[in-house]
């Protein structure tokens, strides 16, 4: 289990309590304890995962991004810090901190707003990130 956050900035409260943090890969941060990144960055020092996912666009590989997405949910509810991180942290990461929304009992048409509200107002940016969250679940 990960001590607690050291900078509590980006952190977004799950809707069954867990909490991950959504970050730009390039911004500095305190350590985590796992990461998934879905941008091309340098790896951290820490245990991660890479979801093959293109700006503005969905995951390449849906089983492959469901997997990862659920492992981050199971470590984060183990009590690990665990972030997600794209290039600009809102689109990408603002889909993906909705999967783990969706994932952890969030009904999938209250993902977008769900997201806004708690890490980005513009995250989610298209509709086929959209869509995918609605196929999430």
């Amino acid at each position: 289990m990960g001590e607690p956050w050291a900078d509590r900035t980006g952190l977004v409260l799950l809707p069954g309590g867990a909490e991950v943090r959504g970050r730009r890969v390039a911004a500095a941060a305190s350590p985590a304890d796992f990461a998934l990144l879905l941008a091309p960055a340098p790896p951290p020092a820490w245990p991660h995962r890479r979801i093959r996912w293109p700006d503005f666009w969905v995951p390449l590989d849906r089983a492959d991004a469901v997997d990862a997405l659920r492992e981050a949910l199971r470590r984060a509810y183990a009590g690990e810090r665990v972030e997600v991180a794209c290039r600009g942290g809102v689109g990408r990461t603002g889909t993906a901190l909705a999967a783990l929304a969706v994932l952890d009992g969030l009904p999938a048409d209250r993902a977008v707003d769900w997201v806004r509200a708690r890490h980005h107002p513009r995250a989610v940016e298209t509709p086929w990130q959209r869509r995918w969250l609605r196929r999430i679940g």
